[in-house]
């Protein structure tokens, strides 16, 4: 659906638990931190997503661990949307280390009405910029 975006981070200690690896909880952190930037490559700062008339919640995830990732390694998260419907969207996030696929899963967003918190249509120059 779109040229895939991808951001990469570095793994902090603290994020890892005691066998040496990242928690797992940590991946939605780090997918958090990539769709901020996903936005932010592809339309500006959240505070220009919110001026739109438009703001996400997380309606459903799903990640499947395939390989741990450690402390102070590279991880891309790839970002290809690979949904876009009236009021929601799908990603499909990736999780790599040196092009190895570590984590995946799918996260499904709700476009709410900043004001309100009422589900409302993607506004097109969203829908644009995430299908572009």
């Amino acid at each position: 659906m779109t040229d895939t975006f991808t951001h990469r981070i570095r793994v902090r200690y603290s994020e890892c638990d005691q066998q040496g690896v990242v928690f797992n909880g940590h991946y939605m952190f780090f997918y958090d931190v990539a769709v901020v930037e996903l936005f932010r490559a592809r339309i500006g700062s959240w505070q220009q997503v919110l001026e739109r008339g438009a703001d996400l919640v997380v309606a459903e995830t799903r990640l499947r661990y395939r390989a741990p990732a450690r402390f102070d390694e590279e991880i891309d998260i790839s970002l290809p949307v690979t949904h876009l419907g009236t009021t929601s969207m799908v990603i499909s996030p990736q999780f790599h280390r040196d092009g190895r696929l570590l984590t995946d899963g799918e996260v499904r967003h709700v476009f709410v009405d900043p004001a309100t918190g009422q589900k409302t249509p993607i506004p097109e120059e969203v829908r644009s910029a995430l299908s572009a």
